[in-house]
């Protein structure tokens, strides 16, 4: 009976920062949806992604016109605007001898 309190006791203390996470700051309101929804059709986006092929892509595009529109701070996460790459392309390595270096 004592182990079955200690791992209830140990499971809810382990969920509980996980219900807080879950927690949204705000409601959103019916006519903040349709406003968003109005300004990213004006952006481009269509009234459904049902056939479309390259959804991800588009949706992602097209939010972050949005976002451009509206001046949001894009430095965490979201689309980024450029790339980068760094390193060296990796050499051919030849068949050398199992003795090779010694």
């Amino acid at each position: 009976m004592k182990s079955l309190i200690q791992s209830v006791v140990i499971a809810a203390a382990l969920t509980a920062p996980v219900a807080v996470f879950a927690q949204s700051s705000a409601p959103v309101s019916r006519a903040q949806v349709k406003a968003e929804l109005v300004q990213f059709e004006q952006a481009g986006g269509p009234r459904s992604f049902s056939n479309d092929p390259y959804y991800p892509t588009d949706a992602q595009t097209i939010q972050a016109r949005v976002d451009a529109q509206n001046g949001k701070n894009q430095a965490i996460g979201g689309v980024h605007a450029g790339s980068s790459a760094s390193g060296a392309p990796v050499q051919a390595v030849g068949a050398k001898s199992l003795y090779f270096g010694n």
